[in-house]
């Protein structure tokens, strides 16, 4: 058998792996989130963390194209603040403000391990708060059962010739008016994003996933921004995000990028 044929199957079987996954992906992962557009598209509105953080409801400047509807690709990019350090397979060090959510919900998503229950566990432990004691395990329970249904053994790693990349390009964050919590410290961030495998020797997948999306709700507790599912009863739900579309940029979605 030809190297060339043993790769092709393997980059079939990434692309395959990808698209079961999917489906028992939304079942897997916390739904919560928040909707801050306009605290994400001004950077100058964002405060410092001894401050209040302020409520993500005010409307956002923004200067509309020729054809006077403004949309996600034509508004200002959210920049997202750095974290400031790496610990437990998550970064960590964002600052107390809606843009500092936002941040530390992005990398989350595009760092977790969500094929991987051992490492998704201690990604977890790190980030979630104590006061959602069954969230961890709900989530690695889930990662156990999904990799069941697509043929894994229920513990262990992603396949060693298969690896799988998560960009996240929008966001809208809300935020989420919580009973005896300031406004501000809860707030629920919806993601769109796209996922793609690689497989041997770089292989792209051809028909990766695009413009999925997941929320999370976090709060801020002990200096910094925790995952939790407290506030199902509270999150909302947004328009679809795309990128030209005035109603998405109305709904508050905004395009993020990385600090550099």
């Amino acid at each position: 058998m030809s190297v060339d044929s043993s790769n092709g199957r393997k980059a079939r079987k990434a692309r395959l792996v990808l698209a079961v996954i999917v489906v028992a992906v939304a079942a897997l992962l916390v739904a919560g989130g928040f909707t801050a557009a306009t605290l994400m598209r001004d950077d100058a509105k964002e405060m410092p963390q001894a401050e209040a953080r302020p409520s993500a409801s005010e409307p956002a400047p923004a200067s509309p194209g020729a054809d006077g509807l403004m949309t996600p690709d034509k508004g200002k990019k959210t920049e997202l603040p750095k974290p400031t350090g790496h610990k437990d397979g998550v970064s960590t060090g964002f600052p107390g403000s809606p843009r500092g959510g936002i941040s530390a919900v992005v990398h989350f998503w595009e760092e977790y391990a969500w094929l991987d229950d051992e490492k998704a566990h201690q990604q977890l432990n790190a980030v979630v708060s104590k006061d959602s004691p069954g969230f961890v395990d709900k989530r690695v329970s889930g990662i156990r059962t999904m990799r069941e249904g697509i043929g894994l053994p229920p513990s262990g790693g992603i396949p060693a010739d298969i690896t799988f990349t998560t960009a996240v390009h929008a966001a809208r964050a809300t935020t989420v008016k919580a009973p005896g919590l300031p406004v501000g410290d809860v707030m629920q961030v919806w993601l769109s994003y796209d996922r793609f495998a690689t497989g041997p020797k770089g292989g792209r997948d051809e028909n990766p996933l695009r413009g999925e999306t997941v929320d999370f709700v976090v709060k801020w507790q002990n200096g910094a921004w925790k995952f939790t599912d407290e506030f199902e009863a509270l999150r909302s739900f947004p328009v679809a995000y795309e990128p030209t579309s005035p109603f998405a940029w109305k709904d508050g979605w905004v395009q993020v990028r990385h600090a550099h």
